[in-house]
């Protein structure tokens, strides 16, 4: 009797394993496959670099303007500059600078700057053709006057950095400085007389020179666009000597082809830029997609 009782149960359980096994297999078949890969990293394009572009105009101020006689001689007695005064420059240019974090950044830039006239005066005793001085009615050294003008213009190049000092409101203060070479112009520069030197003209051809430049400057950077900034910025610039060309007077004989430098021209500017970052994220190529599962036909097994 126990052993006919242990012969149905293993055939029993030899007949569930028969009907189960295949529905296994299939269930098998009917899990979901694996999920596919992480998408890669979207890819970097053009990394931090940006271009730029600037308009403005200054207030510009000489320090000094200095007398060059050739060969060294002296000037004449009671020898002055009397005034002196350059009017405002306009200025227009562009450059290339890189984006290295959220705070620091720098760009090398060209500009233009033009549209400023130099003038000044200068005087000093005068005497008659015997050497002696002349003196006016009231007993007053009779002074030679001269009246300069002259056209300044110069290519400014500067490697400049900033900080970045957080951004509130999409709004950015900045401050910066930058160092480089200016290249000036003097043209059109002629003197009139007066006074002992009435009747007096004199003028130079024009003249190029060149000096160390350097600027600090400070402002507001807005973000248009993530990728495009617009900034408002005062800028001090020093942009070094002007030098003019050789003077040569007419109805003077003996002005020995002077020449003139206007020393520490600086400029107070302010200026409206244009900052466009090239950089920006692409989406990477995609990896091929996994073979859509079908399932095959269910089977049942009896």
């Amino acid at each position: 009797m126990r052993r006919s009782k242990l012969s149905a149960l293993a055939r029993s359980i030899t007949l569930l394993v028969s009907v189960g096994a295949p529905c296994l297999a299939q269930a098998a078949d009917l899990l979901p496959p694996l999920p596919p890969e992480p998408l890669p990293p979207p890819i970097e394009i053009g990394g931090g670099w940006y271009l730029r572009g600037d308009v403005g105009v200054g207030a510009v101020e000489v320090s000094k303007i200095k007398t060059i006689i050739p060969g060294g001689g002296a000037l004449p007695p009671a020898y002055g500059i009397d005034q002196k005064a350059v009017s405002e420059q306009y200025f227009a240019g562009g450059g290339v600078g890189y984006q290295f974090n959220a705070f620091l950044r720098g760009d090398i830039t060209g500009e233009y700057r033009g549209g400023s006239r130099i003038s000044f005066s200068d005087s000093f005793n005068a005497f008659d053709g015997n050497g002696r001085q002349i003196f006016d009615g009231q007993g007053r050294p009779y002074k030679s006057i001269n009246f300069y003008n002259g056209n300044i213009s110069s290519v400014v190049v500067m490697a400049n950095g900033y900080i970045d000092l957080g951004t509130w409101y999409g709004v950015t203060p900045f401050v910066g400085g930058g160092a480089g070479y200016a290249f000036h112009k003097m043209s059109g520069f002629h003197d009139v007389g007066a006074g002992g030197a009435t009747g007096g003209f004199g003028y130079a051809p024009d003249k190029k020179s060149s000096s160390f430049a350097w600027a600090a400057q400070a402002g507001l950077a807005y973000a248009v666009t993530p990728n495009v900034s617009l900034e408002l910025a005062y800028r001090y610039m020093n942009l070094g000597t002007v030098k003019s060309g050789n003077v040569a007077c007419f109805n003077d004989p003996g002005c020995g082809y002077v020449s003139y430098q206007a020393k520490e021209i600086t400029s107070h500017d302010v200026k409206l830029g244009m900052r466009w970052l090239l950089g920006g994220v692409g989406v990477a190529a995609l990896p091929p997609l996994a073979p859509s599962y079908e399932p095959g036909p269910l089977v049942r097994k009896y």
